[in-house]
């Protein structure tokens, strides 16, 4: 499937300079990305994007950088859709799971060999329901394995007053 549409990030600001970095989740890995596999996190509403980032203090807020990006991706696979989860054999505890302690256990965490299925099938990302504490229905999470700043893997910052900063410098 294509999906566009506007999806939202929300930053640590000090990263803020690398709105469209992967890195850190190639770096510690994720739910749906093994270390090594570069990732994309977004949200599909802000205030999605709000819980996901503070999930570790919901009641103690830190601040937060809070990008849109607009978003026109093919190849994406919608799995809140039961009929693509059958399709890609996904069971829904395979996205819900506890993947941090799967991983602690020694073991690999089922996101992590669905991603690498995906992505070697040639999706350039999925379609997910938010796990953060207090999640509602509603939300729901976009996350890219590919993605570039034109389509049709398109994932670019909306920053047009240039408001980002370029550099960590910028901070000093």
């Amino acid at each position: 499937m294509r999906f566009t549409g506007t999806v939202f990030r929300a930053h640590n600001p000090r990263w803020s300079f690398a709105p469209t970095s992967g890195d850190g989740a190639a770096r510690y890995g994720g739910r749906f990305n093994p270390v090594g596999m570069a990732a994309l996190y977004t949200s599909l509403r802000p205030e999605t994007a709000w819980r996901e980032a503070q999930q570790g203090l919901p009641f103690k807020a830190q601040p937060l950088t809070i990008c849109g990006y607009v978003a026109d991706c093919a190849d994406m696979a919608d799995l809140t859709d039961p009929t693509q989860r059958r399709f890609w054999d996904i069971a829904p505890e395979d996205l819900s799971c506890a993947w941090e302690a799967i991983l602690e256990r020694g073991a690999t965490p089922p996101g992590w060999a669905m991603a690498k299925q995906l992505h070697a099938a040639g999706i350039a990302g999925i379609i997910v329901p938010s796990f953060a504490p207090g999640a509602l229905a509603q939300d729901r999470n976009a996350v890219f394995w590919r993605w570039q700043d034109r389509p049709p893997h398109q994932v670019a910052v909306i920053d047009d007053e240039q408001r980002l900063p370029r550099n960590q410098r910028s901070w000093e």
